[in-house]
């Protein structure tokens, strides 16, 4: 409990940052509400590509008129060579299958150490394609597969072949030509485990950075596999495709409850992402100056929020109710904005206001918007974002003590009503032909034998109680005579102790509860990706678009100014 107070009093010394609490902060339903901001992982990987020039180059093109067969691109970045190879094949459209049931792709990448010589390239065309069922070695950091979109892909083909420009209203709809279905790395499947990454290769040494990368060549791989075609069917009429249009594509996502256990697993990397993403809102309030070039950025930055809400398309209920009420608390935030002409002179008054008069979703979107503003009091943050996942264990610290450190740092799960049926009505489980995570219902599934250990509340809680009997029965315990009375609860002490030495903790929620909605998790890691534009498909997965507006290889040397957050439709210019 200490230890944590004077963290908080640490990093508040250090700023004169007022802090969130973690009540509010690891709220489940405010995660779920973030956008991605300047501290994404597409977003810092981007302003490393652009700024230090990368050169990204194919060393093997080798497509057909359909644009079947390999491609290999060679990166020369600072901290070394690399390589991204492709494998193009035909999918019968009766085996195309965005589920990871599936067995054929469209397309199946990797991204490699060094140079890829012959005898390398063969071994990953024996392999990449069957994804899982294949295996890779410590060269290959990344795995992954990606299928066309049935909406877009042979509209926007027919389109250029014809020598007309793709409707941008339509690419509004559906923002990709290419929606990826597992992107695989950190030692899956034979890969370089994450501790070699970071060790030997600092252009990936972020977290995500490899993943997020391969999506990105994955979208520029889209593009001009589009154009290539294109010029093949129609070589007297195509044209290539207009550039404001090829960065408003992006790529599709599904994301399903595979991501969900990895917030839980891994909470102290969690936790000092929200540290670092709270630490620079601390920042840009207390330190940010509200001129009025500011303010008129922020203004513009709001009427480009809104009108990226209203190119959202979802079928999903709850999600068009959520951007309804998004877009018009929006307005009334940009009402306010108006009204307050420059007469605002501190960020801490936006903050507020948004608090009283609009919902979470609407002040995560400011904040991402404050965030914006301010590149050189946050951008040089993002060296922070990666964390060890070492739980430690004190075995000295007095039962007495360790029961005060559950009540300040964990009263949300001791306040939870387990003995209620539907506070633990669901179950986490892995299933057997996929190893694929699944949320099962207690009086309908087998497998509650099976658990995943993801009811962190309950754990707590059970802990909690247990201490409160040994103390009972003597005073003077310690940590290490609690575990060697209860040898079962090593796991959940070592992380109560670990966690409570963050600022943040652990997420404030009962996974096990009936009406809980997992995708607020898969949101919550989504925005730190940097994805934009949800579309739910179910309380268990859902779709998004990644790097929307991102720049382009061709724009790799040119001016950059990091300013591709919330796109918006381009408008296309008039032909003479």
């Amino acid at each position: 409990m200490e230890q944590s107070t004077d963290n908080v009093k640490a990093v508040q010394k250090r700023y004169q940052l007022p802090l969130r609490p973690p009540e509010q902060v690891m709220d489940l339903e405010r995660l779920g509400c973030h956008h991605q901001t300047r501290l994404s992982f597409m977003r810092t990987l981007m302003r490393r590509v652009m700024n230090e020039q990368w050169r990204i180059e194919p060393v093997v093109f080798e497509l057909n008129a359909e644009a079947y067969g390999t491609v290999v691109y060679e990166i020369q970045a600072p901290g070394g060579i690399y390589s991204f190879v492709l494998f193009s094949n035909y999918l019968d459209p009766e085996n195309r299958n965005d589920r990871v049931i599936a067995s054929q792709w469209d397309l199946t990448m990797a991204l490699c150490e060094g140079q890829v010589d012959a005898e390398q390239l063969e071994q990953l065309r024996e392999n990449v394609p069957k994804q899982e069922a294949g295996r890779v070695d410590s060269r290959v950091f990344v795995l992954s597969r990606a299928n066309r979109s049935a909406r877009n892909f042979e509209s926007v083909v027919d389109c250029l072949a014809s020598g007309r420009q793709p409707d941008p209203e339509q690419i509004a709809k559906v923002g990709y030509l290419y929606r990826t279905t597992a992107v695989y790395g950190s030692g899956k499947l034979g890969m370089a485990d994450w501790g070699k990454v970071q060790r030997k290769y600092p252009d990936f040494a972020r977290p995500f950075a490899a993943e997020m990368f391969t999506c990105y060549m994955l979208r520029h791989f889209s593009l001009l596999q589009a154009e290539h075609i294109a010029r093949a069917r129609a070589p007297k009429t195509a044209v290539a495709m207009d550039e404001g249009i090829k960065r408003y594509f992006g790529i599709g996502n599904a994301t399903g409850l595979g991501m969900a256990p990895f917030l839980v697993h891994h909470p102290v990397l969690v936790s000092q992402w929200i540290e670092v993403r709270e630490t620079a809102l601390a920042k840009v309030v207390q330190q940010g100056a509200v001129t009025p070039a500011h303010l008129s950025r922020l203004r513009d930055l709001t009427a480009r929020v809104v009108q990226h809400t209203r190119e959202i398309t979802t079928d999903n209920e709850l999600q068009s109710h959520n951007n309804a009420v998004l877009l018009e608390e929006l307005m009334g935030f940009s009402t306010w904005l108006e009204q307050q002409g420059d007469s605002l002179t501190h960020w801490g008054e936006l903050q507020e206001t948004a608090q009283a008069h609009w919902g979470m979703e609407t002040q995560e979107v400011i904040i991402t918007l404050l965030l914006e503003l301010y590149p050189e009091l946050v951008d040089s943050l993002e060296e922070q974002m990666g964390a060890e996942e070492i739980h430690d264990i004190q075995p000295e610290m007095s039962l007495s003590a360790f029961k005060t450190l559950i009540e300040t740092h964990y009263q949300w799960a001791l306040d939870i009503d387990f003995s209620r049926q539907e506070a633990q009505q669901v179950f986490w489980y892995r299933s057997e032909e996929k190893l694929e995570p699944r949320l099962g219902q207690c009086d309908l599934d087998p497998g509650k034998d099976r658990e995943m250990p993801l009811a962190v509340g309950r754990a707590v809680q059970q802990c909690y109680e247990e201490v409160v009997a040994q103390l009972d029965r003597r005073a003077d315990l310690d940590i290490a005579h609690l575990l060697l009375l209860a040898p079962e609860l090593k796991g959940i002490v070592r992380r109560i102790q670990t966690m409570s030495q963050r600022i943040y903790g652990d997420i404030q929620a009962n996974l096990v509860d009936k009406d809980v909605l997992p995708i607020h998790l898969l949101r919550c890691k989504l925005a730190f990706f940097g994805v934009n534009k949800y579309d739910p498909r179910s309380r268990l997965w859902v779709r998004n678009t990644m790097f929307q507006g991102a720049p382009l290889l061709s724009d790799i040397g040119k001016p950059f100014a990091d300013d591709w957050c919330f796109p918006v439709a381009p408008a296309l210019k008039e032909e003479v």
